[in-house]
């Protein structure tokens, strides 16, 4: 058992806060938009102080091939990099009319054959399912936070989805977040260990007015790195048979207490912090924390050594950290940090979706390892 010795705070848990930004959405496929600017930079990185490569004109149209928090990667002719996503609209067409002046069609974008076995996920607490592409049809069923989804077709912001027990209807696409759990990634977490009918507990850390860390190169707040990436953890466990719950699953901040209290009352088989580091030092990489050599470590070291087994980021290892999460639970506890948002080379390899899954299948296979033995 833990000592409960007072309350530390651990060195991601001294700054300030902003409010959450969309998470980051992968793009499926490419689609047209319509230019709604005077004179729109086109720029290299997702990012407001990157270079300027070029700019658009006001109703231009152009392919988007990707998101990136609120950033669209875009290409029309000879020009190609990143815009700010908010002045853009969506067109109905299909990427191919690119560079055309005919108007937009109703039409809904049907998404290819070869893309039927796409899932994405629910992002919103209670997401209403409607029976067309607009808050006027009726209301035919409802999704909750993490409920996984197939989008069929896509329609002026709504997308028509099947549910896992066969229900179609339309939901708002803004809730919804490309790209889930694949199914060779379930696979490889179910065959690595004993997940199933574990109890664990997800801590996203920040939130709220506490934005955690903050990126120098690209000003990424870690508190929106933290939900994504705990996210993929809870699907990835929960694929493989445990039972989760979250600290946080939207944009609040609970205190220390409440986070292990969580734990606590649960009697959680494990607990795992997730956050992003920082460092006025040239650092880079992982880095595992426990507190309890004998209630911790032998957590810390199952995921780290996942983790290191390659992920983008090389580990840093482990390190005793002496922080309130992980001395006042009673529960076996891990915080992990999964790079550092002061060095621009891992900030801007962090803020993909690709590393964030990655992350969080090294996690979750750590974990499965962990209960096996």
């Amino acid at each position: 058992m833990k000592k409960l010795l007072g309350i530390a705070t651990c060195m991601a848990c001294l700054f300030g806060t902003f409010e959450l930004r969309p998470a980051a959405v992968e793009a499926k496929s490419a689609y047209s938009a319509k230019i709604y600017a005077t004179n729109l930079n086109v720029r290299s990185e997702p990012a407001k102080n990157a270079a300027v490569t070029g700019s658009l004109k006001n109703g231009a149209i152009v392919t988007v091939t990707d998101e990136n928090h609120g950033w669209m990667k875009v290409a029309a002719g000879k020009n190609s990099g990143w815009v700010a996503g908010y002045y853009l609209k969506r067109l109905n067409t299909s990427a191919s009319s690119t560079g055309s002046s005919s108007s937009a069609t109703t039409t809904p974008k049907i998404i290819s054959a070869s893309r039927k076995s796409s899932v994405a996920t629910v992002t919103a607490s209670s997401l209403r399912i409607r029976g067309g592409p607009g808050t006027s049809y009726s209301v035919v069923g409802s999704l909750k936070t993490g409920d996984s989804v197939t989008p069929l077709s896509r329609q002026s912001g709504w997308i028509r989805i099947r549910t896992h027990n066969g229900e179609i209807g339309w939901v708002a696409e803004q809730y919804i977040r490309s790209g889930g759990v694949s199914q060779s990634s379930v696979q490889l977490v179910r065959s690595s260990g004993g997940l199933r009918g574990k109890r664990i507990v997800i801590d996203p850390g920040h939130g709220g007015i506490d934005p955690g860390m903050l990126g120098t190169t690209y000003n990424t707040m870690e508190k929106d790195l933290n939900l994504q990436t705990a996210l993929y953890v809870r699907d990835y466990l929960r694929a493989g048979g445990a039972s989760v719950e979250m600290t946080r699953t939207s944009d609040r901040k609970p205190t220390l207490s409440q986070r292990t209290r969580v734990s606590n009352m649960l009697r959680a088989d494990a607990f795992v912090s997730i956050h992003y580091n920082s460092s006025p030092k040239k650092v880079s990489g992982t880095l595992t924390f426990y507190y309890s050599e004998s209630d911790d470590l032998m957590l810390a070291r199952a995921i780290e050594t996942r983790l290191g087994q390659g992920i983008g980021l090389k580990s840093n290892g482990l390190s005793f950290g002496d922080y309130h999460i992980l001395r006042n639970n009673n529960s076996p506890a891990a915080l992990i940090e999964l790079g550092f948002l002061s060095n621009p080379v891992d900030e801007s390899i962090v803020r993909k979706s690709s590393y964030q899954k990655k992350a969080a299948k090294a996690i979750a296979a750590g974990l499965s390892d962990y209960f096996k033995y």
